[in-house]
């Protein structure tokens, strides 16, 4: 739930990212060791005016945003896109994701994403640039883009009915005890890959994560087909979601 994160007081060149969660709510999840600088609008304005769009479909579908009534108030959703060759190597394919604590904002620009540059699974620790700090859900975003270099675009939402309804859709589903945001869930991300059809699903439910869903694809607009494809499955009378 990106809008909701909290940092806490950072270190001289670190800025410590919360990651909320319905009994973590502020927790420290992971280290950004993060740049405060303008993003260069020649290079990620477009990608950005994207990821904007994208965010408000979601929002309109109540899948990004922040309510006093869900989630004890904090701002939920996020999302990213790869910048760089697909070639690049795990842990250093380079993301465009949107800031902490911006799930409330109505709409958002370029100065509201930030570029995470590196993500160390091992050390749960992420380096970034921008004007504002990575979401604290980076690093799952990261494990995502490690599954494969053609996948470009993660949209986080959170939709209640197709996280209800996640075992009848046959999405593949994380273990109830990993946490989001962390080093376990990137490994998580590997063991899906494995054992389901993740892959080529392009969509996953997060159990211990309430109403957590992650879609992903070549690019921004195929995730979110996606998701909205799986949203209108989960609406249907429960005889005919398949």
């Amino acid at each position: 739930m990106s809008g909701g994160d909290r940092a806490s007081a950072a270190t001289p060149g670190r800025a410590p990212c919360g990651m909320c969660g319905s009994a973590e709510e502020g927790v420290i999840k992971f280290t950004a060791e993060h740049r405060i600088e303008r993003l260069d609008p020649r290079r990620y304005r477009a990608l950005a005016d994207e990821l904007a769009g994208w965010r408000q479909v979601m929002c309109l579908c109540q899948m990004v945003g922040q309510d006093p009534s869900r989630y004890g108030g904090a701002g939920f959703g996020n999302l990213s896109a790869r910048v760089g060759p697909p070639a690049s190597g795990l842990g250093r394919r380079a993301m465009l994701i949107s800031g902490t604590q911006t799930g409330g904002l109505d709409r958002v620009g370029l100065d509201d994403f930030c570029v995470v540059e590196r993500y160390e699974v091992r050390e749960n620790r992420v380096t970034s640039a921008g004007l504002i700090r990575p979401s604290s859900e980076s690093m799952t975003h990261g494990a995502i883009y490690d599954l494969g270099p053609h996948i470009r675009a993660v949209l986080h939402a959170h939709a209640p009915t197709i996280w209800r309804r996640a075992a009848e859709l046959a999405i593949p589903t994380t273990r109830p005890e990993v946490p989001y945001g962390t080093p376990e869930m990137a490994l998580e991300m590997a063991r899906l890959r494995r054992e389901t059809p993740l892959y080529e699903r392009q969509i996953l439910a997060m159990a211990g994560h309430e109403d957590g869903i992650i879609a992903f694809g070549n690019s921004v607009a195929n995730a979110g087909r996606v998701l909205l494809s799986y949203l209108a499955r989960s609406l249907a009378p429960a005889d005919r979601a398949l």
